[in-house]
């Protein structure tokens, strides 16, 4: 088993070994992970913060050794608060990292990060308050930062800024927490899942008070919620079918 580390900002994860592949998420500054498989020019790998698996250039990640693998593993990883942040490389040059990058990761990589750093768990109550910082993202399949994000990567984002994991995808996220019965149950931060005429659940929104919610749809931006779905302010029609809501905190 190989092990690799993110070396840069935004790095695309595909579903098949080639640029023209879709892009299923992206890889973050000093974000790590197993490299379950490795051809001439990509590797499949499976990142260690969501088990999420995908293709990755070989020019866009480093190797390291199993032990500095464990280490992170067991360390408390310090991510970045701001929108954009500044690394500042070996050769004294700037490089841009979204937030949420892990940019405690800098020292191993002869990096040097100076910024205001995230650790730990934050209170419920600043879910919402972190969503914003997404507001009008364009939506993007697959994105995960403020400059193209999708609904199940804003819930995660949001969450793992707070100190709480969420897995990648809609349909999985929607395996975590607690359901309840009604929205008047919920809370600020809880998320609220959508499914298709097939059942399969396919979206996902963070509730906010007053029967709004903040999710991706076009952008990331604020409908209300009734026990239909999601009634968009603009159009003013239903676009999403409520499946569920779930408490994760």
């Amino acid at each position: 088993m190989q092990y690799g580390i993110c070396n840069l900002s935004i790095v695309p994860l595909r579903s098949q070994s080639c640029n023209t592949a879709e892009l299923t998420s992206q890889v973050l500054y000093g974000e790590h992970f197993k490299v379950l498989e490795q051809q001439k020019y990509w590797s499949k790998i499976r990142l260690a913060f969501d088990k999420h698996e995908g293709w990755i250039d070989n020019k866009q990640y480093l190797l390291i050794d199993e032990q500095t693998y464990t280490n992170i593993d067991r360390e408390i990883t310090g991510l970045s608060s701001d929108m954009v942040e500044f690394i500042t490389d070996h050769n004294e040059q700037l490089m841009p990292v979204p937030v949420g990058s892990h940019v405690t990761a800098s020292s191993l990589l002869s990096h040097r990060f100076e910024g205001h750093i995230l650790l730990g768990t934050q209170a419920k109550e600043n879910l919402v308050d972190t969503a914003f910082l997404f507001l009008n993202a364009p939506h993007q399949h697959g994105g995960k930062t403020p400059f193209g994000i999708d609904a199940a990567g804003l819930a995660q984002m949001v969450y793992k800024l707070n100190g709480y994991p969420l897995l990648r995808q809609a349909s999985q996220q929607a395996t975590q927490g607690e359901p309840l019965s009604f929205i008047e149950e919920s809370e600020p931060g809880d998320l609220a899942f959508f499914d298709d005429d097939e059942g399969n659940i396919v979206h996902v929104g963070i509730i906010m008070k007053d029967n709004y919610i903040i999710h991706t749809y076009g952008k990331v931006r604020i409908d209300r919620i009734d026990h239909t779905g999601i009634f968009n302010v603009d159009t003013r029609r239903h676009t999403h079918k409520l499946r569920v809501i779930k408490k994760i905190i």
